[in-house]
C-alpha cells in the first residue's frame, strides 16, 4: 500500500478508489483494520454485568429529575446537589456516558471568543482538576498539557491576538508564538506555512467516565440519586388553574416520579424528550468522528493542537493523537435510535478524508503511522453552534441542558452550574442569554428546515475566523417585514436577527438579494454563482475598518445633518392590557409608566438580583377598536411595548413567566408581525414629517417622549417622538398593509432635503457615539442600572415596589463596584469589543461594544471597569486613571469620559440645533 499522498491525489471528488476506503489510510503499508473503538482505557460500558430494571428503587416523587446520565446530566446534578437540593433524581436510559459523552475527545479550550464562556471553561477545567479530586479523592482524568492554535494567515493571528488580550482579563495565560517558536515547542511540527500559533500551557484534556462517575459519587454523597436503566416513557404537563402548563410527573416503565421540575440533558435524544411535554427542541443529530493513530515517536507531552484553517484537531492520546476535525457534508442522523447506547457509526472515509491532507501537512509523521481505531458516534448540533439551555417557553418548570455541538464536556461544569442555579433560583449567575432557549423565536424552534440549514452552516463554519460582521447564508427570509421588496430594490444589505430580515445597510451597488441555501456545494447541491450579497459579506470579513466603512459614514452624517429613514420593523410590539395592567407595569417596569395616555417612557426591566432583562419604551394608550394591531379595544388599562427584535422572545417570555407567577388579570397580545415601523431621525426631521403628518409637531404641541394616532398619507399610524441615534426624530408605528404607502410618501417628501435610508450599521455608530445603550452588550442581566448609568429610570423616590428594586437599593446604599464607562481613542484604530482595559498599568476590564463614531471622528467603546483593590468605582476614580486599550496584543491611549462625548447637553433630541 503506498503512502496516503498517493490515494489523495488517486482520489475522485466524492469516492475515494477502493483501496483508500480501508481503515488505515495514514498508513504506509497494509495492515488489520482498524476497530471501532473509543481510545479511552476504562469505560462504563463494561463495568458490572447487565441488569434488566432499574439500578436502585425509584422516589415517589423528587424536587428536580434530570433525564441523561451524560457529562450535563452529571454536572447538572452534582451542581444541584452543591447547592442544597437533596431530592435530585438523575434518570439514565442505560448507563452514565452512553449516549454521547463515552466517545467525545474531551478536550478543554480556555480561550474563546466571548467574556462569559471563558468564565464557564474556567469553572469546568476547576471543577476537574481541582474540586472534585479534593472532594472525592479520585482523579478525573484530567490531563494539562496544553493547548496549540494554529495561524496560516494575519487574520486568524489577528483573532488568536483578540483572544489574548481577553485572556488577560481574566488571568489566562497564553503567548503568541513564531513559526520558530512553535517548532522549538513542537518539534514534530511543520511551520513553514505558519504566520504564528497562540500558545495555551494549562489547556488541557478530560476523560468522560473518570469525570462522569466521579461527578456522579459526589452527587450521591451529597444526597442525589442516581438510577441508571430506566428510560423515560413519558412527562406528565398538567395546566393550572390559570391555564398555565406546568411538569407534573415524569413517568418511566418501572414507575413515575412526581415533580414539578424536569431537565432535559438527552443529548441527540433532546428533541424526542422534549415532543413528550410539548417542548420544542431545535437541534439535529449528526455523525461526528476522529481516528486514533499508532503510536508516534516524539508526540508524547506534545500540547493539543487546532488548526482551524485545515479544519482540523490533533489531540494527544498518550504516545498517539486522535484526529478530528468539522467537515462541510457531514452525515445527519435521521432516524434517531432510541436503543443506540455504547455505540458507534462507520466511519465514512468519503467525508473523512478531507480531513487527512490538512493533518498530514500539520504533522507529517501521521503520513507514515497507521490507524488503530476509528472513533464515529452522534452529537447533536444546533443552528447557531451554542447550547440550548433555560426553562422552555412553552412549560413551566421543563429545562434544557442540551445540544452541546460536541463541546459538552469542556462546557459541562460552568452550564452545569448555571442551569442549576437557574432551576433553584429562577434565573443564572451569569449573563447565559447566548444560551438561553429564548434567544430564539417560537417559530422557529419547530420549522425543520430553518434547523436543519441553520445546523449545518453552524457546524460547517466551526472553524471559520469569527469576524464582527458576519451573517449566515442559511435559514435566510424567514420573517419579512412590509417594506423588504421596496428596500432591496434600492440595495439594502439584510442582517438576520430573530428570523427577521432587518436592514443593515444600503450599497450603492444595487439590490443583492438572499438565495436560497445552496449548502456550500455539499450533498450534490450546486452552489450560487456571482451571489451578490455573499460577495458583500465576504468583503466585510476583516478586523480592519470594512470597505464598506465610507458607506456607513455616509448613512450616519446623512442622520447627523439632515435626516435619515431607519425602517425598524422587527422591533417586538407587545400590548399589556387589562383590570391589572397597571399592577403588573408597576412591577415589571423601573420607571413609573403610569402616567397619563400619550407619554412614552424609556425604562428598565429587572430580575431578582438588580440584572437588567431588558430596555425598552412603554407608552401609555387608550382604548381603541376589536381586532385593531394599532389600538386593540380593551377593559381597563393598555401599555404599548416596543422592544428590540432580536430579543423579543426573551421579553416576552420574560413578562409572561412574572404575569403567571404573580396570577395577575391582564393580557400580553403579540402585533409584531401585524405594525411596521419606521424612524425618521436628523434636523430637518420635523420640517418633512410636517408635510406628511396630519398634527402639529412644534416642542409646544408634540414634546419629546410622547406619542399620538395621527393621520399620514391616508392613513392613521402612531407617531412617537423618540430617538435611539440622538436627533430630533419621529417613530412612525404602521399597520402592515399601509406601510408601504407611508413610507413612499415620507420619501418624497424628504427628496429635496436628501433624505436617505439607512440600516443598522449606521444605528449601532450613531447610538454608541451617543451613549445610548444596547441590551446585550452595554446591558445585559449581570448587570444592574446603577452600573450602566440608568439610575434615572428607576422610580427610587417614588414608594412604588418593583421587581429589582431591593437589589437596586442595597447596591446603592453599599457602593457601585464596576461601572460602565465610555473610553475614546486619538489613534482611528477599528475595535469591535473584548479589547482589555488598562488603567494605571493594571488590568480593570474589557470593552463589551465598540464602533466608529463618524460625527466626532473617533473610535468609541464601552466597558466595565473594576477597582483592582476591590472598592467602589466612582466617578472620580474614573476620572482620575490612565487609560490604555489593548487591541491584539497592542495598546492604544484612550480618554474615559463620564458623559456622552457627542451632545453631552442633549439639545439635539429637543429639537435645538
Amino acid at each position: 500500500m503506498s503512502y496516503i499522498s498517493c490515494a489523495l491525489r488517486a482520489a475522485a471528488p466524492r469516492r475515494l478508489p477502493a483501496p483508500w476506503r480501508s481503515p488505515r489510510p495514514f498508513s504506509s503499508t497494509a495492515g488489520p483494520p482498524a476497530e471501532k473503538n473509543v481510545p479511552y482505557q476504562k469505560t462504563l460500558k463494561e463495568e458490572g454485568t447487565k441488569i434488566t430494571g432499574p439500578s436502585r428503587p425509584l422516589p415517589p416523587s423528587a424536587e428536580v429529575v434530570v433525564v441523561g446520565g451524560g457529562s450535563l446530566g452529571c454536572q447538572t446534578t452534582y451542581h444541584l446537589a452543591k447547592l442544597g437540593v437533596t431530592s435530585v433524581v438523575l434518570l439514565e436510559r442505560d448507563r452514565l456516558t452512553s449516549g454521547t459523552t463515552w466517545h467525545t475527545a474531551g478536550l478543554l479550550w480556555q480561550l474563546r471568543p466571548s467574556d462569559v464562556e471563558v468564565e464557564l471553561l474556567a469553572h469546568t477545567r476547576d471543577v476537574v482538576s481541582r474540586e472534585l479530586p479534593a472532594e472525592t479523592g479520585l482523579h478525573t482524568g484530567w490531563v494539562q498539557n496544553g493547548g496549540l492554535f494554529i495561524a496560516s494567515n494575519k487574520q486568524r493571528l489577528d483573532e488568536y491576538k483578540r483572544l489574548m488580550s481577553l485572556g488577560k482579563v481574566y488571568g489566562v495565560e497564553s503567548y503568541v508564538l513564531s513559526p520558530a517558536q512553535t517548532k522549538e515547542l513542537y518539534p514534530l511540527m511543520n511551520v513553514t506555512d505558519l504566520y504564528g500559533t497562540l500558545y495555551v500551557p494549562k489547556d488541557g484534556t478530560m476523560d468522560p467516565a473518570g469525570t462522569c462517575s466521579t461527578l456522579a459519587r459526589a452527587a450521591a454523597a451529597r444526597g442525589a440519586t442516581i438510577i441508571e436503566n430506566c428510560p423515560v416513557t413519558g412527562i406528565q404537563v398538567k395546566a393550572d388553574d390559570f391555564g398555565v402548563k406546568r411538569v407534573h410527573a415524569v413517568e418511566t416503565a418501572h414507575g413515575t416520579i412526581q415533580t414539578p421540575c424536569v431537565v432535559n440533558c438527552a443529548g441527540v435524544w433532546a428533541r424526542a424528550l422534549g415532543q413528550l411535554a410539548g417542548v420544542h427542541v431545535p437541534l439535529v443529530a449528526m455523525h461526528h468522528a476522529y481516528v486514533v493513530t499508532e503510536r508516534i515517536e516524539g508526540i508524547q507531552n506534545m500540547p493539543n493542537v487546532r488548526d482551524h484553517d485545515a479544519s482540523v484537531y490533533l489531540r494527544l492520546q498518550g504516545d498517539a493523537l486522535s484526529v478530528g476535525g468539522y467537515e462541510s457534508n457531514p452525515i445527519f442522523w435521521e432516524e434517531v435510535s432510541e436503543k443506540f447506547a455504547f455505540g458507534l457509526f462507520d466511519l465514512d472515509w468519503d467525508v473523512f478524508t478531507q480531513h487527512i491532507e490538512g493533518a498530514i501537512n500539520r504533522v507529517p509523521v501521521l503520513e507514515k503511522t497507521g490507524i488503530k481505531s476509528t472513533v464515529c458516534g452522534p452529537e447533536s448540533f444546533t443552528a447557531d453552534h451554542k447550547p440550548l439551555m433555560g426553562e422552555a417557553p412553552e412549560v413551566r418548570g421543563f429545562f434544557l441542558g442540551c445540544g452541546f455541538n460536541s463541546a459538552g464536556m469542556m462546557l459541562g461544569g460552568g452550564c452545569g452550574r448555571e442551569l442549576a442555579h437557574w432551576i433553584v433560583h429562577g434565573r443564572p449567575e451569569k449573563d447565559m442569554y447566548g444560551y438561553d432557549i429564548r434567544r430564539f423565536h417560537q417559530s422557529l424552534t419547530d420549522n425543520n428546515r430553518w434547523i436543519r440549514e441553520r445546523s449545518h452552516e453552524s457546524y460547517a463554519k466551526n472553524y471559520s475566523v469569527v469576524f464582527p460582521h458576519d451573517e449566515p447564508l442559511a435559514g435566510r427570509n424567514m420573517r419579512k417585514d412590509p417594506l423588504h421588496e421596496e428596500l432591496l430594490r434600492q440595495g439594502c444589505v439584510f442582517q438576520e436577527r430573530h428570523g427577521w430580515e432587518r436592514p443593515g445597510w444600503f450599497s450603492p451597488k444595487g439590490a443583492a438579494p438572499v438565495l436560497d441555501y445552496d449548502y456550500y456545494g455539499a450533498y450534490s447541491q450546486e452552489r450560487h454563482k456571482d451571489y451578490a450579497y455573499n460577495q458583500l459579506l465576504a468583503d466585510e470579513y476583516t478586523f480592519d475598518f470594512p470597505p464598506h466603512h465610507d458607506t456607513i459614514k455616509n448613512e450616519c452624517l446623512t442622520c447627523r445633518n439632515a435626516l435619515a429613514l431607519f425602517d425598524m420593523s422587527y422591533f417586538g410590539k407587545f400590548y399589556l392590557v387589562g383590570p391589572e395592567a397597571t399592577k403588573a407595569a408597576n412591577w415589571l417596569f423601573t420607571a413609573d409608566v403610569s402616567k397619563a395616555p400619550g407619554s412614552t417612557v424609556y425604562t428598565c426591566m429587572l430580575n431578582k438580583r438588580g440584572g437588567v432583562e431588558s430596555d425598552l419604551t412603554v407608552s401609555r394608550i387608550n382604548p381603541g377598536e376589536p381586532g385593531s394591531p394599532l389600538a386593540p379595544a380593551f377593559q381597563g388599562d393598555g401599555y404599548y411595548l416596543a422592544i428590540g427584535g432580536a430579543v423579543a422572545q426573551h421579553n416576552w417570555s420574560h413578562i409572561t413567566a412574572v404575569l403567571q407567577d404573580m396570577k395577575l388579570q391582564c393580557q400580553l397580545i403579540d402585533c409584531s408581525e401585524e405594525l411596521g415601523m419606521m424612524s425618521l431621525q436628523g434636523p430637518l426631521s420635523r420640517a418633512v414629517l410636517q408635510e406628511v403628518l396630519d398634527t402639529d409637531l412644534s416642542n409646544e404641541a408634540f414634546p419629546f417622549s410622547t406619542h399620538k394616532l395621527v393621520r399620514a398619507a391616508g392613513c392613521t399610524v402612531r407617531a412617537m417622538r423618540l430617538s435611539f441615534v440622538g436627533e430630533m426624530g419621529w417613530e412612525l408605528h404602521v399597520p402592515r398593509a399601509d406601510c408601504v404607502r407611508v413610507y413612499q410618501a415620507v420619501m418624497q417628501a424628504g427628496a429635496r432635503h436628501g433624505i436617505a435610508n439607512a440600516g443598522y450599521r449606521a444605528i449601532d455608530s450613531l447610538s454608541i457615539e451617543k451613549g445610548y445603550r444596547h441590551w446585550h452588550a452595554d446591558l445585559r442581566p449581570d448587570d444592574t442600572p446603577l452600573e450602566a448609568g440608568l439610575a434615572f429610570t428607576c422610580k427610587l423616590k417614588s414608594g412604588i415596589p418593583f421587581l429589582g428594586r431591593e437589589a437596586v437599593e442595597a447596591q446603592k446604599s453599599s457602593g457601585i463596584f464596576r461601572r460602565l464607562v465610555c473610553f475614546t481613542t486619538d489613534e482611528k484604530v477599528p475595535m469591535f469589543g473584548l479589547e482589555a482595559i488598562w488603567r494605571d498599568g493594571q488590568v480593570v476590564g474589557h470593552i463589551r461594544r465598540a464602533d466608529f463614531g463618524f460625527a466626532i471622528d473617533k473610535t468609541i467603546a464601552y466597558g466595565y471597569i473594576r477597582d483592582p483593590a476591590g472598592g467602589p468605582v466612582s466617578l472620580d476614580f474614573v476620572k482620575s486613571g490612565s487609560y490604555q486599550l489593548e487591541r491584539m496584543g497592542v495598546s492604544y491611549p484612550a480618554r474615559a469620559h463620564t458623559k456622552s462625548p457627542f451632545d453631552p447637553e442633549n439639545k439635539r433630541v429637543k429639537g435645538i440645533y
